[in-house]
């Protein structure tokens, strides 16, 4: 139980950093994304203002804004910088923009067909390759995206002549990818980092938890082998007397709650034995035994009692099947649930036992029906000392920690065991153990 907590812990705790991680790179790479593009589609709406070339300094070419607007036109005798505001409104481009920026331009009528190209601001691209992206992107009819590393913009006149323009984003593009790989390897160490700290960590943390636990199996052990002896003191006295003073009432409600506690005493040594058990000491006391004549002769004990009860008992049990587990734990586990069915199940109620295989494993499912139970209490079976109905329990008797010594047994053979109600009016007990 501690090492499936500690577990637990360091799944938790690196599950919720790499949540953290995976939104925080994930942002600034979006974002760092975003702006690449928003970059160039600005570069991109220049030149497409502008013909397709950048304006100049000196004014010989104005964007549409700068036209629209003569009051934007700066002064012959303003400086540079008042000037480069003024040719690039809002833009935020620097100066050197057009001396190291690489882009080309094909321009196409309406039929698709090539009518110019230029390429002189690009070495890396010939005519012919601008030809075809242009015609790739004319076809594609999308008017921005992206091309190999080619950021384009598509406009038509009123002429219907297309005029596509591509800038070469590859220097950007290569410092985006260069940062997200940075950030993800540097996110990958600081994930290493943090379990090694968590896994050397997490042993004082589960520490408290582990020595409490530990004491309260000790307590449990101890305290129940303290009990057994006056218990069986006083089942003792209790048979002296019934034979001195004859058979009544209260002897026998002695004896029968000193029975009670005798096995309710065995059940909790026994669950803590089951849960300090280790790998090694289970091995020792696997053989290999036939299941499905143990169920059967099981079965037919419970049979009898159904019947007695007036309850139908049915059973379906594959035979020849064998198994290499504990023989005691698994006889205790057919009884444990075939008990629960019996004693959970209404006055003429069905009880219902089957033995199958499953892959590599055993199926033993039992089945009864009873009078109502929530499927939100499901889950909670399994639980020491849980009871669906109090009430009701409180008549038939038991403590709610049959289910959870079945679970510990299942459990210890690295099985499953699961409760199910299709109807709510019906209980299915399924367990898995490997053969």
């Amino acid at each position: 139980m501690i090492k499936k907590l500690r577990l637990k812990l360091i799944l938790v705790s690196m599950a919720s950093l790499l949540a953290v991680l995976l939104l925080i790179i994930g942002s600034i790479n979006v974002l760092n994304y975003i702006n690449v593009i928003s970059y160039a589609d600005e570069i991109l709406n220049v030149l497409e203002i502008n013909d397709g070339k950048f304006p100049k300094m000196d004014g010989e070419f104005k964007s549409d804004v700068m036209k629209d607007n003569p009051a934007a036109e700066p002064d012959r005798g303003q400086d540079g910088e008042n000037q480069r505001k003024d040719i690039f409104p809002g833009k935020g481009i620097s100066p050197e923009v057009p001396y190291e920026t690489r882009y080309f331009l094909v321009t196409l009528d309406g039929d698709g067909a090539v009518t110019a190209t230029d390429t002189g601001k690009i070495a890396a691209i010939d005519a012919d390759t601008a030809q075809e992206y242009a015609r790739t992107v004319f076809d594609g009819g999308s008017e921005s995206g992206f091309i190999r590393n080619y950021r384009y913009l598509k406009t038509t006149d009123s002429d219907n002549n297309c005029r596509i323009i591509f800038l070469d984003c590859d220097k950007s593009l290569s410092t985006f990818r260069s940062f997200l790989f940075s950030s993800c390897i540097v996110s990958l160490l600081g994930l290493a980092a943090v379990f090694l700290l968590i896994f050397l960590l997490s042993r004082r943390i589960v520490n408290p938890v582990s020595e409490s636990y530990e004491k309260q199996k000790r307590f449990i052990s101890d305290a129940g082998h303290e009990i057994k002896t006056p218990i069986t003191i006083i089942d003792a006295d209790a048979e002296v007397l019934e034979m001195d003073c004859g058979d009544n009432e209260w002897l026998k409600d002695i004896r029968y709650q000193t029975k009670r506690l005798a096995s309710l005493t065995n059940d909790l040594i026994y669950l803590s034995r089951m849960e300090e058990q280790t790998a090694k000491q289970l091995s020792q006391q696997m053989i290999d035994f036939p299941l499905s004549d143990m169920v059967s002769e099981t079965a037919h004990s419970f049979e009898l009692l159904c019947k007695s009860q007036g309850k139908s008992f049915e059973s379906s049990i594959r035979p020849m099947l064998s198994i290499h587990a504990d023989e005691r734990a698994i006889r205790q586990l057919v009884n444990i649930l075939l008990d629960n069915a019996v004693k959970y199940s209404q006055e003429g109620g069905t009880v219902r036992v089957s033995l199958d295989t499953q892959g590599r494993y055993v199926r033993l499912t039992v089945y009864n029906t009873t009078e109502h139970i929530d499927k939100e209490s499901l889950p909670h079976l399994f639980e020491r000392f849980y009871r669906a109905d109090k009430s009701r329990n409180s008549q038939i008797g038991g403590y709610g920690i049959g289910l959870s010594v079945a679970k510990a047994i299942v459990t210890s053979h690295k099985g499953k065991i699961s409760a199910t109600s299709a109807d709510g009016e019906s209980l299915t007990v399924t367990a898995i153990i490997p053969m």
